[in-house]
């Protein structure tokens, strides 16, 4: 067992709307003049979290989402007018994880469990398509929303049961990072519960992943739904990511064998106001700034319903000067929408479609080098993608 350790600090964070922190347990004062300490042992896959990380975290490259559930993709192959079938799925992310090239602009793709077991149709399996081209393969793990007793028509993330079970078969089938999204809602409080629910899950499951050799995408969306302002996004960004790290820390995870999957800081989806590329590049650095460590190796942003042009230049505005971590994508709709669009689930247009699919990921890698241009791009890529109470 590796004998490097990490040291970390513990704070409460700040009191919630109309309640006293969930934080201030009995006999222990925020004032308290001295911060309790506790060591973090490195485990026995503490050098390799470490490695999968940094690349996945690597310059010009970012994730590949295709982990939505079945019932998901089933509507997005609805949309080009497929039915729901195994092998309609197998197809179309046999499609995705084979386009030549790939592995230059995607560093990950998270799968669905059916992925990461399936072969394609001449017999390589899935996961080794994407080591091919130095693409780690990675696990959507978490089992879904559900609502949440006692708060305000909210959710909860459920899968912690077996997790660490499940767990040690992805590592042994070859998945190196994981996944476990969570929201929270603007328009429903947050309430003091519901945000406690979603950072300690997150937290959890980022301690069982770490134990079982997979880096933690650590996921609590803020959704996009509602009228409210960028400044209101920006008080619930900075008050969910100081309870999500305070618990990381009580559950002795490794910072620097995790990556974060956050929100952008916009304008609820209904607000009369939009905000340009700078404007949420401003408040989303100033959020990630003042809550997050920069012994994290990177930052894969979700699209959250924006269209895929606007994703590229917000992540674009963010890497305009140096930040204290990789500012990258974890991109879905954002990546795959021209792609099925431009293959309608024809044998004939799979070329078309992966070229489509290069087109998206060159332009995220352009943005993540802060280099990218918006000139010449097509009105697919301009159109929004936002669906109210969206769900994977």
């Amino acid at each position: 067992m590796a004998s490097a350790s990490f040291v970390k600090l513990n704070a409460s964070s700040s009191p919630w709307i109309g309640q006293r922190s969930f934080n201030q347990r009995p006999g222990f004062s925020s004032r308290s003049s001295v911060a309790r300490v506790s060591v973090i042992r490195a485990g026995s896959y503490s050098e390799e979290l470490v490695k999968t990380a940094k690349t996945i975290a690597s310059p010009g490259r970012g994730i590949l989402a295709i982990d939505e559930s079945n019932a998901t993709c089933g509507k997005r192959l609805a949309s080009i007018g497929l039915d729901n079938t195994e092998a309609n799925r197998q197809a179309y992310r046999q499609l995705l994880l084979t386009t030549p090239g790939l592995g230059q602009y995607i560093s990950g793709s998270i799968l669905f469990e059916e992925t990461l077991y399936q072969s394609t149709t001449d017999g390589k399996k899935m996961v080794d398509c994407l080591r091919e081209q130095n693409i780690v393969p990675g696990i959507k793990v978490d089992k879904g929303l559900v609502p949440l007793p006692g708060s305000n028509n909210e959710s909860w993330c459920q899968g912690l049961d077996g997790l660490a079970s499940r767990s040690a078969e992805y590592y042994k089938q070859g998945a190196r990072f994981a996944k476990w999204r969570t929201v929270v809602s603007i328009p429903c409080g947050p309430s003091a519960l519901a945000v406690k629910e979603a950072a300690w899950g997150l937290a959890r499951y980022a301690a069982i992943s770490q134990d079982n050799g997979l880096v933690p995408i650590v996921e609590p969306e803020i959704l996009l739904d509602g009228d409210h302002s960028i400044d209101t996004t920006l008080e619930v960004a900075e008050r969910v990511w100081a309870e999500v790290f305070y618990y990381l820390a009580e559950n002795n995870v490794m910072f620097e064998g995790i990556l974060l999957k956050p929100s952008m800081v916009t304008p609820g989806a209904d607000h009369k106001e939009k905000a340009d590329p700078e404007t949420i590049a401003k408040y989303t650095l100033t959020m990630l700034k003042r809550r997050v460590p920069p012994a994290v190796p990177g930052i894969m942003f979700l699209s959250g319903g924006q269209s895929e042009m606007e994703a590229t230049l917000n992540l674009h505005a963010m890497n305009q000067s140096p930040n204290p971590w990789h500012v990258s994508f974890s991109y879905a709709r954002a990546l795959q929408n021209s792609v099925l669009k431009a293959w309608q689930g024809r044998p004939e247009n799979v070329e078309a479609a992966q070229k489509a699919l290069l087109t998206r990921a060159k332009a995220n890698s352009l943005a993540q080098l802060g280099k990218y241009s918006a000139e010449g791009e097509s009105d697919d890529a301009k159109k929004g993608m936002f669906v109210k109470g969206y769900t994977y």
